[in-house]
């Protein structure tokens, strides 16, 4: 490995993060596991995970409900992401303005080819905190051969829409674009074309989830080296939750093999602070986590980072927005300069 390349981790020490010592920072929902989209780095287009939620395609009202309530409570994180396409949801814009309204921060990951102006409007409007664009490319041919069933220019043009509506409407929703970083794709070129649409263009590792071909990484730079043991820091900041309610011990487990307790059933509170996580926290911390079955066969605890996270990520994109504010000579609650040079009020 070139040394030059790894990102040193500097803590003494591991454990739960001061934000989660209550609550998780962050749940992460299977929101749906319905797609129209079969990209070849997916999971799930190349599992039958899918098959496995036929009776529950889509999370229902009340298990959301419940969630976000809980989440308001502490002013964590609903992420919505995982099994499919969260914007075929059919009631995707409702239940994210409900997670705003209870006091939720909501972070929507997108393959932005189902918004209409009426539903970025009201996302914009209730202020989600942050939206994703999983783009992936830079042009139509390599878009149609990495996002197959989408098309390109459904893409570029809802995600302009989307930028010149927030600056319409005044919304502090910050808005970014991602890339994986996989074989036959130049991530460089993919970062160039969006950086100047978008508050923030973030590369993102090639995962496999155990299912994905691991040679199909253009960057298997490990941010945690297997050998050092460094705990995974999942466990110490966020769960995941399936359309039925079911809590996973982490993203890895996207075929829902643990269980961690159901929140139909339990607080995510007592969840967080259960016997299943403690088990998996002990593990980790006393350099044990390998013994751990899902744990050993994690190909992905390596792309794992104590310092580069979702919480980064936002901060940044946040720094992004402020400073296009300024290059306008504008503050937040004012118009800017729409595309076209018409001064949007």
């Amino acid at each position: 490995m070139n040394d030059s390349k790894k990102i040193e981790h500097t803590d003494a020490s591991y454990g739960i993060r001061s934000e989660a010592l209550e609550f998780p920072m962050m749940c992460v929902l299977s929101f749906t596991y319905v797609c129209n989209a079969k990209c070849p780095n997916c999971p799930y287009t190349n599992s039958e995970i899918r098959a496995d939620y036929r009776d529950r395609p889509f999370m229902s009202e009340e298990t959301f409900r419940i969630i976000a309530d809980q989440c308001g409570e502490y002013g964590a994180w609903v992420r919505i992401s995982g099994g499919g396409e969260p914007m075929l949801h059919p009631q995707a814009v409702e239940l994210m303005e409900y997670a705003k309204k209870v006091g939720a921060k909501v972070g929507l990951i997108t393959n932005g080819s189902r918004f209409t102006e009426e539903s970025s409007r009201r996302l914009l409007e209730a202020n989600v905190d942050m939206i994703e664009f999983s783009v992936d490319a830079a042009d139509a041919e390599t878009y149609d051969r990495v996002r197959k069933g989408l098309k390109w220019e459904t893409l570029v043009e809802n995600v302009r829409r989307m930028v010149d509506l927030r600056g319409r409407l005044k919304s502090a929703t910050k808005i970014i674009a991602s890339g994986v970083n996989q074989a036959g794709v130049d991530i460089e070129i993919v970062a160039r074309f969006w950086e100047p649409l978008v508050d923030n263009f973030q590369k993102r590792k090639y995962l496999t989830w155990g299912i994905n071909d691991p040679s199909r990484s253009a960057d298997p730079t490990p941010y945690l080296p297997p050998e050092d043991h460094i705990p995974c820091p999942f466990i110490f900041e966020r769960l995941n939750i399936d359309s039925r309610g079911k809590v996973m011990v982490c993203g890895f487990d996207i075929a829902a093999a643990t269980d961690m307790g159901n929140i139909h059933e339990k607080s995510i509170r007592d969840i967080w602070h259960g016997e299943g996580f403690r088990y998996y926290r002990d593990r980790h911390l006393s350099g044990r986590g390998t013994q751990i079955d899902l744990c050993r066969e994690c190909p992905d605890w390596k792309y794992r980072s104590w310092k580069h996270n979702y919480w980064k990520i936002v901060d940044h994109a946040e720094q992004k927005r402020q400073q296009k504010l300024q290059t306008l000579n504008l503050s937040d609650g004012e118009g800017y300069i729409a595309d076209d040079g018409e001064e949007a009020s």
